[in-house]
């Protein structure tokens, strides 16, 4: 089977592999395909279990708190309810979609495709569905927000009695299958599995791939959708860097108020009290809660720098077209891709929170400005790690040393021992 790595661009030919085993790209260590803990089957059960239990998740009370014999009760999209309620429209929208519309799509998505793929079925739009449910996985977060959840939980549970309601639990079940399921999928094995018509590769011939399957097709088809997964094919991702230079600026004026501004203000006995992710932070050390204290600072300050630090350290090096570290560059790549999702449990935070702390003129709770420029943060980013391609820094290395080895790498994989 040959492919292109979608970090590097380097033809490989990736054989088949045995149990417990891993094929990296020989130029950028990028992992092409993993056969360890990785099961079609598994991941079916787990994404089907995730989409059933995600109703009564939202449909059972989620959390119950009282104060001085009055109760309240919050449901998984009460967060959502108070953000709309008191105009902060922005927020509810995105919240709702990553924590409530997308996991259902994602899923529901993702349970048909494999479903389909084990049973056989050679319906013309399982690649297509295949790479929509991939690609909402970066967006769908029920994890992130069972973070939010735990350091919620925690900000509320230090004042006042917290009951986890059965809404709440399936929530918590929804999150950890949804965690296995991503870890069970065999990627690599669903593109096997969809038919199509081989595209006829023939020597010199110049090529290009699909960077959502990686199938390698003629370069004159490029223009024309991938005959396996329908994405359009570019032999680059078009106007890559000027996106991500605007997407990145934009997100770098949003970071300083994000964390300047209130997240959050509370009303304690017609006191206002404004949080911001610094005071959050410093909160849960002074309540001995400082492993999560850590883990915010590194969620909602560390990670959205490191993002914007490391796409600007890309860009500047396709600029200076340098060879320098190129490995390195492309693993920060796939660091900040990864990671950068989780910078949402702050705003999931105070979804969970604001709906229960409102007992009138004792004690209330509402989302500050502080929150929308966050959110907008952690989806600038997030969209310029997507809008950028890894490619660009090899293609502009190369421009000054045609000979290095990622050009005349041979087509073969790598493997590890388990």
């Amino acid at each position: 089977m040959i492919l292109a790595c979608s970090h590097c661009g380097t033809l490989q030919e990736l054989v088949p592999l045995p149990p417990r085993t891993t094929a990296f790209c020989e130029v950028c260590e990028n992992a092409l395909e993993r056969t360890s803990g990785r099961s079609i089957s598994a991941a079916l059960a787990c994404a089907s279990a995730t989409l059933l239990l995600l109703f009564p998740a939202n449909l059972l009370p989620f959390l119950r708190v009282s104060l001085l014999g009055v109760s309240r009760v919050s449901r998984l999209g009460s967060g959502v309810v108070e953000l709309w309620s008191h105009q902060w429209v922005l927020v509810a929208l995105l919240v709702a979609a990553f924590a409530i519309i997308l996991p259902f799509v994602r899923y529901g998505l993702l349970t048909t495709v494999l479903a389909l793929v084990l049973l056989e079925h050679n319906a013309r739009w399982v690649g297509r569905g295949f790479r929509w449910a991939l690609a909402l996985d970066s967006w769908s977060m029920p994890d992130v927000f069972l973070l939010g959840l735990a350091v919620g939980y925690s900000r509320i549970v230090a004042t006042l009695p917290v009951t986890i309601g059965w809404g709440g639990f399936c929530f918590i079940g929804a999150a950890f299958l949804s965690m296995l399921s991503r870890a069970a999928l065999d990627r690599r094995t669903v593109w096997r599995s969809i038919p199509i018509e081989e595209p006829g590769l023939q020597a010199d011939t110049p090529l290009i791939s699909c960077t959502a399957c990686d199938l390698v097709v003629p370069a004159r088809q490029e223009g024309s959708c991938c005959p396996r997964c329908g994405l359009r094919l570019h032999t680059r991702k078009p106007d890559a860097l000027m996106r991500t230079l605007a997407l990145m600026i934009a997100g770098f004026v949003l970071y300083i108020p994000a964390n300047t501004y209130p997240m959050s203000t509370d009303s304690q006995l017609g006191q206002l009290v404004p949080h911001r992710i610094i005071d959050g932070i410093v909160e849960l050390y002074r309540a001995g809660l400082w492993p999560l204290g850590i883990l915010i600072f590194c969620t909602s300050i560390a990670i959205p720098f490191l993002k914007l630090a490391g796409l600007g350290w890309f860009l500047a090096s396709i600029y200076r077209r340098s060879g320098r570290r190129l490995r390195t560059k492309t693993r920060l790549y796939r660091l900040i891709h990864e990671i950068g999702r989780w910078s949402n449990t702050d705003v999931f935070t105070i979804a969970v929170f604001v709906p229960l702390l409102q007992f009138g003129a004792l004690a209330s709770a509402h989302a500050a400005t502080g929150a929308t420029a966050f959110i907008l943060v952690v989806v600038l980013t997030m969209l310029a790690t997507r809008a950028f391609d890894p490619r660009l820094m090899w293609d502009a290395a190369l421009q000054d040393a045609p000979d290095a080895p990622s050009a005349a790498a041979l087509p073969r994989a790598l493997q590890s021992a388990p």
